[in-house]
């Protein structure tokens, strides 16, 4: 038989090694994706700026259009009072 003392020595040795092994094969891994991250984090940063920016021109068109159909309400509403007709007033739910 092996003196228990070498087999122990011998297992303690290798676990450290493969310890050692397994840090340092998941560092190289960590730091090889960390840039992917940055990659995905800028690309995510980019589409957000370009949604904003669209939801923002969509919200100015919809303010243009709002606005155009105030203003041809209130063209309509002025022609049938020169024209001496009724027209009820309607309420309006937009805010002024």
């Amino acid at each position: 038989m092996e003196d228990p003392g070498k087999i122990i020595v011998a297992v303690v040795a290798i676990v450290a090694i493969a310890t050692t092994i397994r840090t340092v094969l998941l560092a190289a891994f960590n730091r090889r994706r960390e840039p992917e991250r940055d990659s995905m984090t800028s690309l995510a940063d980019s589409r957000l700026s370009r949604l904003e920016q669209a939801v923002d021109a969509i919200a100015l068109e919809i303010e243009r259009i709002s606005e155009g159909q105030r203003f041809t309400t209130k063209l309509l509403a002025e022609q049938a009072r020169q024209k001496n007709i009724a027209v009820p007033e309607l309420p309006s739910h937009t805010p002024t």
